[in-house]
C-alpha cells in the first residue's frame, strides 16, 4: 500500500502464509514463507518471493499479483494453492480494533514501529495483554529481533491463532 500511495508502483507481499486446512482429518496448518527467499518467479527467473506479487501486478498478467504469487508458491511448494486472502493493512487494523482489540502474550518487550504513524516507535512490554490492531499490526511484522524473519513469523502466526481463538470465543 506505501508502494502504491507514493506512486512508486506495485507493492512487494509483506508476508505470505500458506494455511492448509483438512476437512477430514479436521487439522490445519501454518506455513510462513520467508519473503526473501530466492525462487523461480514464472515468467521472470530468479528473485525474492516478495516480487512475485508486484510483478505480477506490473505486468498485468492474468490473475495479477495474486496469480504470479499462487503461481510461484505452486512451484516452490509443490501443492496446489485454491485460494488466497489479500489483506490490506487499514483492514486488519480495523478487524482488530472490531473485536475489540486481541489478547497476545508478548514472550518479551519488543520496540515496534507503528505503521503510518508520526509518532514512530513504541515499546510492547512482556506479557499477556490486549492490543489494538495498529499495535498487533506493528507486533505481527516487527524486524527488530535476534531472529529476524523467524521470529517474525512465529509472531505473525501467533496473531493468526490469537484471531482464530477470538472468533471461536
Amino acid at each position: 500500500y506505501s508502494d502504491w500511495r507514493g506512486n512508486i508502483g506495485p507493492p512487494l507481499s509483506d508476508t505470505m502464509i500458506l494455511l492448509t486446512i483438512d476437512p477430514l482429518t479436521r487439522t490445519a496448518g501454518m506455513l510462513s514463507i520467508p519473503r526473501d527467499m530466492w525462487v523461480n518467479i514464472p515468467g521472470f527467473d530468479h528473485g525474492k518471493i516478495n516480487t512475485a506479487y508486484q510483478l505480477g501486478e506490473a505486468y498485468q498478467l492474468p490473475g495479477g499479483g495474486p496469480g504470479l504469487a499462487m503461481e510461484t508458491v505452486e512451484g516452490l511448494i509443490g501443492v496446489p494453492i485454491d485460494y488466497y486472502a489479500q489483506i490490506d493493512f487499514t483492514a486488519f487494523v480495523y478487524f482488530i480494533d472490531q473485536m475489540g482489540g486481541l489478547k497476545v502474550d508478548v514472550p518479551s518487550d519488543l520496540r515496534v514501529d507503528i505503521y503510518d504513524d508520526p509518532k514512530g516507535k513504541i515499546w510492547i512490554r512482556a506479557g499477556v495483554q490486549t492490543m489494538p490492531g495498529d499495535h498487533v499490526l506493528a507486533y505481527a511484522r516487527a524486524r527488530g529481533t535476534m531472529g529476524g524473519d523467524f521470529d517474525r513469523a512465529q509472531r505473525q502466526q501467533q496473531v493468526v491463532m490469537a484471531i482464530r481463538q477470538r472468533i471461536l470465543d
